[in-house]
């Protein structure tokens, strides 16, 4: 699948992987003990260029493809899932998001900030009694004069304790269901709006995870993100490629158990010669390089699809496959290290917590599979 690559892309992912190593990995366990994300991060991906990876170069974007953004998240998840998590949540559900269905006014309001790390963007859509169930959400927002008044509970929310701009949806007619929903544009300071506590999660820590209340938060009119009752497509226009987008996280989880595994296998010695000599360790590695490949294939070709048509089923065997894969892989690179692999000065632990999460975020494994049956019988 590397033949899909062009030159700028490789370019792109080399510098990517370069900063990942470099100002990532050697603190990606200190982020994940004392789940802390460093403050001046993303200041530091804004000036790499990768904030508005798939947003213009006029709005202060890097004016690439889906697959950059694959590709960037990918080598950040090598370093440190939790990092490369917030910078999904950050680049593709609320930036890209807000490029693609905002006005141009909106778009030159919030675009330059947020791609420059000035400003912190999350997506806000899940709630206590909506998660699978996105359009079942009872966030209201009524009409009055030149705002929206907004009540409810948002949960789940990545980056909701750091962001400063939310894409986040709300019923506006509630009497019409999934038809009555509106996106809109809601900024951390409008009066009403306050974070009401954060997670303490099994995996992805440093990656902030907060709820968020309105009460009687006051947005205005000009902040609607597309139009008034039509949120839902807003919402399902974004989910194909964000499915595609965070796909490049388990890919990049799966990388790094794939390397140390490989590197463990050739160092450690057993019975006067290196267990990378054995038979069933070869097997087990050739089984996690199988499953990598043939992840990295569905990935990035659905991520080169997308940009031309549909991809519902295809969006969701990507991040599918590529979920389980990763959890599959990071268990079996820890069975490679032996004890030592499970000893928390190895990082196998934390690649298997974070693995899992993306069976379950960003539509669980029982939704995607559910839209692929779907598509394939309609």
């Amino acid at each position: 699948m590397t033949a899909l690559l062009t030159d700028e892309h490789r370019l792109l992912r080399d510098t990517v992987r370069s900063f990942a190593r470099r100002e990532l990995a050697p603190i990606a366990a200190e982020i994940d003990r004392d789940d802390a994300f460093p403050p001046d991060l993303f200041r530091r991906l804004g000036e790499l260029g990768v904030l508005g990876v798939t947003v213009p170069r006029e709005y202060g974007g890097a004016g690439a493809d889906l697959l950059a953004g694959v590709l960037v998240i990918e080598q950040l998840a090598r370093a440190s899932a939790s990092v490369a998590l917030s910078y999904g949540a950050h680049a593709n559900l609320c930036v890209n998001n807000l490029f693609t269905n905002g006005s141009e006014e909106q778009r030159r309001a919030y675009l330059p900030a947020l791609c420059s790390g000035e400003r912190i963007g999350a997506l806000a859509l899940t709630e206590p009694e909506a998660g699978s169930d996105a359009t079942g959400i009872t966030t209201t927002a009524v009409a009055d004069g030149d705002d929206f008044v907004l009540n409810g509970t948002k949960t789940f929310i990545t980056n909701g304790s750091i962001a400063g701009v939310f894409v986040l949806y709300a019923k506006t007619d509630p009497a019409r269901g999934a038809h009555g929903i509106t996106a809109f544009i809601v900024e951390r300071d409008f009066p009403g709006f306050s974070v009401s506590r954060t997670f303490d999660k099994f995996g992805h820590r440093g990656s902030p995870t907060a709820e968020l209340r309105l009460d009687d938060c006051r947005v205005p009119r000009r902040n609607v993100l597309g139009k008034v009752d039509d949120g839902v497509a807003v919402m399902m226009r974004g989910l194909d490629i964000e499915r595609v987008f965070l796909a490049g996280e388990p890919l990049g989880i799966a990388e790094e158990a794939l390397a140390l595994a490989v590197a463990y296998a050739k160092e450690r010695r057993q019975f006067g010669q290196p267990i990378g000599s054995f038979q069933l360790i070869q097997a087990k590695l050739a089984d996690m390089y199988t499953q990598v490949e043939a992840a990295r294939a569905l990935v990035y070709q659905t991520a080169v699809l997308a940009e031309s048509g549909e991809v519902h089923k295809e969006a969701a065997a990507a991040i599918l496959f590529a979920a389980e894969m990763a959890t599959r892989v990071s268990l079996d690179a820890m069975q490679v290290h032996g004890g030592y692999g499970y000893m928390n000065d190895l990082p196998l632990g934390r690649l298997i917590r974070d693995a899992k999460l993306v069976e379950i975020g960003a539509g669980t494994s029982e939704i995607r599979r559910l839209i692929i049956g779907r598509e394939l019988v309609k």
